[in-house]
Protein backbone atom coordinates (compact mmCIF):
# COMPACT_ATOMS: atom_id res chain seq x y z
CA UNK A 1 0.00 0.00 0.00
CA UNK A 2 1.29 3.43 -0.94
CA UNK A 3 1.49 6.22 1.61
CA UNK A 4 -0.86 9.12 0.79
CA UNK A 5 -0.24 12.75 1.74
CA UNK A 6 -2.84 15.44 1.06
CA UNK A 7 -1.23 18.83 0.33
CA UNK A 8 -3.40 21.97 0.60
CA UNK A 9 -2.55 24.50 -2.11
CA UNK A 10 -3.77 27.95 -3.19
CA UNK A 11 -7.06 28.96 -1.53
CA UNK A 12 -8.94 25.67 -1.72
CA UNK A 13 -7.02 23.22 -3.95
CA UNK A 14 -5.49 19.89 -3.05
CA UNK A 15 -2.51 18.11 -4.52
CA UNK A 16 -1.64 14.56 -3.50
CA UNK A 17 1.63 12.76 -2.95
CA UNK A 18 1.90 8.98 -3.02
CA UNK A 19 5.05 7.25 -1.80
CA UNK A 20 6.34 3.71 -2.05
CA UNK A 21 8.52 2.92 0.96
CA UNK A 22 9.99 -0.12 -0.82
CA UNK A 23 11.30 1.63 -3.93
CA UNK A 24 11.53 5.10 -2.40
CA UNK A 25 9.61 6.49 -5.36
CA UNK A 26 7.13 9.36 -4.99
CA UNK A 27 4.48 10.69 -7.35
CA UNK A 28 2.40 13.84 -7.33
CA UNK A 29 -1.14 14.12 -8.65
CA UNK A 30 -1.84 17.65 -9.88
CA UNK A 31 0.45 20.61 -9.33
CA UNK A 32 -1.45 23.76 -8.33
CA UNK A 33 1.63 25.57 -6.97
CA UNK A 34 5.17 24.46 -6.13
CA UNK A 35 5.74 25.87 -2.65
CA UNK A 36 3.54 23.66 -0.45
CA UNK A 37 4.45 20.57 -2.48
CA UNK A 38 8.19 21.13 -2.17
CA UNK A 39 7.73 21.78 1.54
CA UNK A 40 5.87 18.49 1.96
CA UNK A 41 8.58 16.62 0.04
CA UNK A 42 11.31 18.13 2.25
CA UNK A 43 9.39 17.32 5.42
CA UNK A 44 9.18 13.66 4.43
CA UNK A 45 12.66 13.46 2.95
CA UNK A 46 11.31 12.40 -0.45
CA UNK A 47 12.31 13.15 -4.00
CA UNK A 48 9.73 13.40 -6.77
CA UNK A 49 9.72 10.91 -9.64
CA UNK A 50 6.38 11.48 -11.39
CA UNK A 51 3.73 14.17 -11.83
CA UNK A 52 0.29 13.06 -13.02
CA UNK A 53 -2.06 15.75 -14.35
CA UNK A 54 -5.83 15.21 -14.38
CA UNK A 55 -6.80 18.18 -16.58
CA UNK A 56 -5.56 21.45 -18.01
CA UNK A 57 -7.01 24.11 -15.67
CA UNK A 58 -4.35 26.45 -14.33
CA UNK A 59 -5.04 25.62 -10.68
CA UNK A 60 -4.04 22.01 -11.35
CA UNK A 61 -0.95 22.55 -13.52
CA UNK A 62 0.71 25.91 -12.79
CA UNK A 63 3.31 24.44 -10.44
CA UNK A 64 4.49 21.83 -12.94
CA UNK A 65 7.42 23.65 -14.54
CA UNK A 66 8.95 24.71 -11.22
CA UNK A 67 8.56 21.21 -9.79
CA UNK A 68 10.16 19.62 -12.83
CA UNK A 69 13.06 22.06 -12.59
CA UNK A 70 13.51 21.33 -8.88
CA UNK A 71 13.13 17.55 -9.00
CA UNK A 72 13.45 16.27 -12.58
CA UNK A 73 10.08 14.55 -12.28
CA UNK A 74 8.49 12.89 -15.33
CA UNK A 75 5.16 14.46 -16.38
CA UNK A 76 2.18 12.34 -17.45
CA UNK A 77 -1.12 13.62 -18.81
CA UNK A 78 -3.84 12.93 -21.35
CA UNK A 79 -2.74 12.82 -24.97
CA UNK A 80 -6.05 14.47 -25.93
CA UNK A 81 -5.13 17.46 -23.75
CA UNK A 82 -1.41 17.64 -24.61
CA UNK A 83 -1.89 20.90 -26.51
CA UNK A 84 -2.95 22.71 -23.32
CA UNK A 85 -0.99 20.85 -20.66
CA UNK A 86 2.62 21.46 -19.70
CA UNK A 87 5.10 19.49 -21.84
CA UNK A 88 4.44 15.79 -21.33
CA UNK A 89 7.04 13.08 -21.01
CA UNK A 90 4.30 10.48 -21.27
CA UNK A 91 0.95 10.98 -22.99
CA UNK A 92 -1.77 8.52 -21.99
CA UNK A 93 -5.23 7.62 -23.20
CA UNK A 94 -8.27 6.27 -21.37
CA UNK A 95 -7.90 2.55 -20.83
CA UNK A 96 -4.11 2.71 -20.55
CA UNK A 97 -2.41 1.00 -17.63
CA UNK A 98 0.84 2.57 -16.44
CA UNK A 99 3.21 1.87 -13.56
CA UNK A 100 3.66 4.50 -10.86
CA UNK A 101 5.63 3.91 -7.64
CA UNK A 102 5.77 0.22 -8.50
CA UNK A 103 1.98 -0.05 -8.76
CA UNK A 104 -0.28 -0.52 -11.79
CA UNK A 105 -2.46 2.53 -12.42
CA UNK A 106 -5.53 2.67 -14.64
CA UNK A 107 -6.28 5.80 -16.68
CA UNK A 108 -10.04 6.50 -16.66
CA UNK A 109 -11.87 8.82 -19.05
CA UNK A 110 -13.90 11.35 -17.01
CA UNK A 111 -14.99 14.23 -19.31
CA UNK A 112 -17.59 16.72 -18.21
CA UNK A 113 -15.81 19.41 -16.22
CA UNK A 114 -13.44 19.57 -19.18
CA UNK A 115 -13.06 17.47 -22.31
CA UNK A 116 -9.89 15.43 -21.96
CA UNK A 117 -10.13 15.12 -18.17
CA UNK A 118 -8.78 11.83 -16.84
CA UNK A 119 -8.71 10.15 -13.44
CA UNK A 120 -5.99 7.84 -12.12
CA UNK A 121 -7.00 4.69 -10.24
CA UNK A 122 -4.47 2.83 -8.07
CA UNK A 123 -6.42 -0.40 -7.42
CA UNK A 124 -3.88 -2.04 -5.10
CA UNK A 125 -3.76 0.99 -2.80
CA UNK A 126 -7.50 1.68 -3.25
CA UNK A 127 -6.96 5.28 -4.39
CA UNK A 128 -8.70 7.20 -7.17
CA UNK A 129 -7.50 10.69 -8.11
CA UNK A 130 -10.53 12.29 -9.70
CA UNK A 131 -9.54 15.95 -10.06
CA UNK A 132 -12.69 17.96 -10.70
CA UNK A 133 -14.92 15.10 -11.88
CA UNK A 134 -16.31 13.25 -8.85
CA UNK A 135 -15.77 15.45 -5.80
CA UNK A 136 -16.63 15.24 -2.12
CA UNK A 137 -20.44 15.61 -2.02
CA UNK A 138 -20.39 17.04 -5.53
CA UNK A 139 -18.97 17.06 -9.03
CA UNK A 140 -17.22 19.64 -11.15
CA UNK A 141 -19.07 22.36 -12.98
CA UNK A 142 -19.58 21.56 -16.66
CA UNK A 143 -17.28 24.06 -18.35
CA UNK A 144 -16.73 22.06 -21.55
CA UNK A 145 -18.62 18.79 -21.42
CA UNK A 146 -22.29 17.87 -21.39
CA UNK A 147 -24.44 16.50 -18.57
CA UNK A 148 -24.53 13.16 -20.39
CA UNK A 149 -20.73 13.04 -20.50
CA UNK A 150 -20.41 13.85 -16.81
CA UNK A 151 -23.03 11.28 -15.87
CA UNK A 152 -21.14 8.65 -17.85
CA UNK A 153 -17.96 9.68 -16.05
CA UNK A 154 -19.59 9.48 -12.63
CA UNK A 155 -21.06 6.09 -13.51
CA UNK A 156 -17.59 4.76 -14.36
CA UNK A 157 -16.19 6.03 -11.07
CA UNK A 158 -19.18 4.73 -9.10
CA UNK A 159 -18.35 1.23 -10.34
CA UNK A 160 -15.00 1.20 -8.51
CA UNK A 161 -14.76 -0.77 -5.23
CA UNK A 162 -16.71 0.95 -2.47
CA UNK A 163 -13.66 1.22 -0.20
CA UNK A 164 -11.77 3.28 -2.78
CA UNK A 165 -10.59 6.65 -1.47
CA UNK A 166 -11.80 9.45 -3.74
CA UNK A 167 -9.03 12.06 -3.84
CA UNK A 168 -10.61 15.10 -5.45
CA UNK A 169 -9.14 18.48 -6.19
CA UNK A 170 -10.84 21.04 -3.95
CA UNK A 171 -12.14 21.81 -0.49
CA UNK A 172 -15.71 22.37 -1.66
CA UNK A 173 -17.37 19.90 0.69
CA UNK A 174 -19.14 22.43 2.90
CA UNK A 175 -20.76 24.29 0.01
CA UNK A 176 -21.57 21.04 -1.78
CA UNK A 177 -23.16 19.75 1.40
CA UNK A 178 -25.31 22.85 1.79
CA UNK A 179 -26.72 22.19 -1.66
CA UNK A 180 -27.34 18.53 -0.86
CA UNK A 181 -29.18 19.52 2.33
CA UNK A 182 -31.40 21.89 0.33
CA UNK A 183 -32.84 19.09 -1.79
CA UNK A 184 -36.15 17.40 -1.25
CA UNK A 185 -34.53 14.10 -0.26
CA UNK A 186 -32.00 14.27 2.59
CA UNK A 187 -30.79 10.86 3.78
CA UNK A 188 -29.79 10.55 7.47
CA UNK A 189 -26.27 9.61 6.36
CA UNK A 190 -25.89 13.07 4.80
CA UNK A 191 -26.83 14.82 8.03
CA UNK A 192 -24.27 12.76 9.95
CA UNK A 193 -21.63 13.38 7.33
CA UNK A 194 -22.16 17.12 7.39
CA UNK A 195 -21.74 17.15 11.16
CA UNK A 196 -18.34 15.53 10.63
CA UNK A 197 -17.48 17.99 7.86
CA UNK A 198 -18.26 20.93 10.13
CA UNK A 199 -16.07 19.49 12.90
CA UNK A 200 -13.20 18.88 10.51
CA UNK A 201 -13.31 22.36 9.02
CA UNK A 202 -13.57 23.98 12.46
CA UNK A 203 -10.37 22.13 13.35
CA UNK A 204 -8.68 23.21 10.12
CA UNK A 205 -8.64 19.67 8.76
CA UNK A 206 -9.35 18.68 5.14
CA UNK A 207 -12.54 16.81 4.28
CA UNK A 208 -10.83 15.18 1.28
CA UNK A 209 -10.33 12.32 0.54
CA UNK A 210 -13.59 10.50 1.15
CA UNK A 211 -14.59 6.91 0.49
CA UNK A 212 -16.64 5.97 -2.52
CA UNK A 213 -19.10 4.34 -0.11
CA UNK A 214 -19.65 7.74 1.53
CA UNK A 215 -20.21 9.36 -1.85
CA UNK A 216 -22.66 6.70 -3.00
CA UNK A 217 -24.71 7.21 0.16
CA UNK A 218 -24.65 11.01 0.35
CA UNK A 219 -23.47 12.68 -2.87
CA UNK A 220 -26.63 13.95 -4.57
CA UNK A 221 -25.16 13.59 -8.06
CA UNK A 222 -24.37 9.91 -7.58
CA UNK A 223 -27.85 9.54 -6.08
CA UNK A 224 -29.42 10.60 -9.40
CA UNK A 225 -30.18 6.90 -9.93
CA UNK A 226 -31.71 6.48 -6.46
CA UNK A 227 -35.51 5.94 -6.65
CA UNK A 228 -35.95 7.99 -3.46
CA UNK A 229 -34.17 10.97 -5.00
CA UNK A 230 -36.08 10.62 -8.26
CA UNK A 231 -39.42 10.49 -6.46
CA UNK A 232 -38.55 13.49 -4.29
CA UNK A 233 -37.71 15.52 -7.38
CA UNK A 234 -40.91 14.48 -9.15
CA UNK A 235 -38.87 12.54 -11.71
CA UNK A 236 -39.74 8.97 -10.72
CA UNK A 237 -39.84 7.72 -14.30
CA UNK A 238 -36.92 9.75 -15.64
CA UNK A 239 -33.65 8.34 -16.91
CA UNK A 240 -30.72 8.61 -14.52
CA UNK A 241 -28.88 11.02 -16.81
CA UNK A 242 -31.88 13.35 -16.94
CA UNK A 243 -32.07 13.43 -13.15
CA UNK A 244 -28.37 14.21 -12.97
CA UNK A 245 -28.82 17.03 -15.49
CA UNK A 246 -31.64 18.51 -13.40
CA UNK A 247 -29.53 18.34 -10.24
CA UNK A 248 -26.53 19.90 -11.94
CA UNK A 249 -28.68 22.75 -13.29
CA UNK A 250 -30.02 23.39 -9.80
CA UNK A 251 -26.52 23.39 -8.32
CA UNK A 252 -25.37 25.92 -10.92
CA UNK A 253 -28.03 28.33 -9.64
CA UNK A 254 -27.62 27.54 -5.94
Amino acid sequence: MLQLVTVPCLADNYAFLVHDSVTGQTALIDAPEPGPILTALRQHGWGLDDILLTHHHWDHIDGTAALVEATGARVTGAAADAHRLPPLDRAVAPGDRITICGESVDVIDVPGHTVGHVAFHFPDSKLAFTGDSLMALGCGRLFEGTPAQMWDSLTRLAALPRDTLICSGHEYTTSNGRFALSLEDVPPALILRMEGVERARAAGQPTVPSTLAEELATNPFLRARDPAMKAALGMADAQDAAVFAALRARKDKF
